[in-house]
């Protein structure tokens, strides 16, 4: 058995952060020189507070962005072919786009929103995911079974690994472990910091989205064609419980304080809000058509949703359970991330 003692970081430097204004916070107004010598005053350093939601348009070779706090457009982004996974960078600086038909990892800039980097990786790319320090992005590669393993710093490949059949997402933790979902065997690959593989967890049929806790304790796992949720506890790497919820889960997110899991059953058109004490869905929210990915601000007040066949994202009050706006995207939108702060 081997336990972890995933370090716990504070909320929003994990997942996504608590919404705030869309402006950066102006330096002091420092007054005229005195006759007087003196230390020179201290200046007050700005920071970004702006929160981006970036949405990849895999029928339009696109990347959608949404200010989190006013929920309105920003810009588009063009990157390769195929755009499907999107991961956002630990310190909010960069977001990284799985370019399924192109096979490539596109790097986008957030301060700017422009792509800085395209980097070569297997074949048909479904995920592309950092690891919790930011050194690494994780590529799943869902045509050649194998993880491309991105050095953040130099924008190459360092090791590619074999996984499991036609690996689909990704989701890592915070000792560097990271778990991959690999929807043709029906397992998930379990794959240390230094890239071996340590273990393969069955799970139900067909998983697909994969999420973890803020301080990594556990990996949900959609079983698309199962109907339902598998529990991981990464202590153990054992599967603790598997929820029957859903049509076709697909999407997943779970909230800062781990008591919520989200989940997009795509054959429902409805996010579903769960329990993770019990497994029980609290709420089934209508959004669009073929909802796909998920993610969740920080503060957990809001969960983003992609609708693949309606061209739209739902964001959904999680207090309330109902929607508050859905905004226009590219074609075909599937993968989403929200940046921190």
């Amino acid at each position: 058995m081997r336990r972890r003692t995933g370090l716990r970081v504070r909320l929003g430097l994990a997942a996504a952060v608590v919404v705030c204004t869309s402006a950066a916070v102006p330096s002091s107004v420092q007054s005229a020189p005195s006759a007087v010598s003196g230390p020179e005053p201290t200046p007050v350093q700005e920071y970004p507070v702006r929160l981006i939601a970036y949405v990849a348009n895999s029928g339009s070779a696109s990347v959608s962005s949404y200010d989190v706090q006013l929920a309105k457009p920003l810009t588009t982004t063009q990157v390769g072919k195929g755009p499907t996974g999107v991961g956002a960078a630990p310190d909010g600086s960069q977001v990284y786009v799985a370019n399924g038909q192109s096979n490539t990892v596109s790097f986008i800039e957030t301060s700017g929103h422009k792509v800085v980097a395209t980097v070569p990786v297997g074949t048909r790319p479904f995920a592309a995911y950092p690891s919790r320090d930011g050194k690494r992005v994780l590529a799943a590669n869902w045509g050649s079974d194998t993880v491309s393993v991105i050095d953040t710093a130099g924008r190459k490949v360092v090791a590619t690994t074999r996984v499991g059949e036609l690996p689909h997402s990704i989701t890592t933790i915070p000792d560097g472990t990271a778990y991959i979902t690999d929807s043709g065997s029906n397992d998930v690959t379990v794959l240390s910091k230094e890239n071996r593989v340590e273990t393969r967890i069955p799970v139900g049929d067909f998983p697909s989205g994969i999420t973890s806790t803020v301080g990594g304790e556990y990996v949900y796992v959609a079983n698309t064609g199962a109907g339902g949720i598998s529990v991981i506890d990464t202590a153990t790497d054992k599967v603790t419980a598997t929820w029957p919820v859903g049509k076709a889960p697909l999407g997943l997110a779970v909230s800062p304080d781990g008591k919520r899991l989200y989940a997009a059953d795509s054959s429902a058109n409805a996010l579903l809000i769960i329990d993770t004490a019990n497994g029980r869905v609290l709420y089934r929210v209508p959004v669009g058509k073929t909802p796909q990915g998920v993610a969740v601000s920080p503060g957990g007040g809001r969960a983003w949703v992609t609708n693949e066949a309606s061209d739209t994202v739902s964001v959904v009050d999680t207090a309330t359970a109902k929607v508050r706006v859905s905004l226009p995207t590219g074609h075909q939108p599937e993968g989403i991330a929200i940046t921190p702060r």
